[in-house]
């Protein structure tokens, strides 16, 4: 009796000590910048594919998605920028690169070997002879290609969609673009997609960041002589209604730099009309430009 309870004592010891080292632990979670900062990154919205509808022009869909029409033209192999039709599919990032090496993709050469021939004699010790040296004479062991076994060079795959580079959060010291009074504000319910700011004919508008010209020309209806910045690959900013352009397409422009001449184009009364778009999405500016000093 006393040696079942001594097992059974050691039993429940060893189940005991058991479910103390497999007990549950709490995960350990890394905190990253995000969440020491509290800054919530959105999630890139923009699809693969854009199918043109009637009104779109490459120029408006490059906008609208944040990115350099140039760079669209070039993916989608489009070699008029001016003639998309509806219902064309606009590629808006690159596609993978097929995985795996050349030579697993290169089509596999099966070798075809000769078989020895059968030639029949009635058997006798000479027609034994007289086979073996048909045998020798017919088959040769069948030739294999030499294979080069150093692996060839590979491209470098492009991203796929779904593994974009994160959105470029850097700070960019937005500056007030143009002096004058906000006569207009940035309104989503109202489809408002900026700020309008006024002021005289010829009045200097100034780049509220550095970046590259990606846009400069009249071809989105609205805007008039209209100048688009990609600033990253995050930040478009926007310029219209200009009088005069001063900068062209590609080119780098700095912050504070006069970029045009404020005017009145496709509108009723002299203004600057200001957008800042996140990935394409315009957001109000008010969030990014120091307007006190305006």
């Amino acid at each position: 009796m006393k040696q079942k309870r001594y097992i059974t004592l050691l039993l429940m010891t060893a189940l005991i000590t058991g479910c103390a080292s497999s007990g549950y632990r709490a995960p350990v979670v890394e905190r990253g910048d995000a969440a020491r900062t509290g800054i919530q990154r959105e999630k890139d919205w923009r699809p693969e594919v854009y199918v043109v509808q009637k009104g779109d022009t490459l120029y408006s869909i490059a906008f609208n998605y944040g990115f350099d029409y140039h760079e669209l033209a070039e993916l989608n192999h489009i070699e008029d920028p001016t003639l998309i039709s509806i219902g064309q599919e606009i590629h808006l990032f690159p596609g993978r690169t097929p995985s795996g090496s050349v030579a697993e993709a290169k089509a596999v050469e099966t070798l075809v070997k000769d078989q020895p021939k059968v030639v029949k004699y009635a058997y006798s010790s000479a027609a034994m002879a007289q086979i073996e040296k048909v045998q020798e004479q017919k088959y040769s062991p069948p030739t294999v290609a030499q294979v080069d076994s150093r692996p060839e060079a590979i491209p470098d795959a492009k991203p796929a969609a779904d593994e974009r580079e994160e959105s470029d959060e850097t700070e960019l010291g937005w500056i007030v673009p143009a002096q004058g009074k906000v006569i207009g504000e940035f309104s989503e319910s109202a489809n408002r997609k900026g700020i309008d700011i006024s002021g005289t004919l010829g009045q200097p508008v100034y780049a509220s960041a550095s970046g590259k010209v990606v846009y400069s020309g009249s071809g989105l209806r609205g805007y008039g002589k209209l100048i688009i910045i990609k600033h990253n690959k995050t930040y478009l900013s926007a310029y219209a209604h200009n009088d005069k352009v001063l900068v062209k397409e590609g080119e780098s422009v700095a912050r504070g730099q006069k970029i045009a001449a404020m005017g009145k184009t496709d509108t009723d009364r002299v203004k600057l009309h200001f957008e800042v778009r996140r990935l394409g999405k315009p957001v109000d500016p008010a969030k990014y430009l120091p307007l006190g000093s305006s």
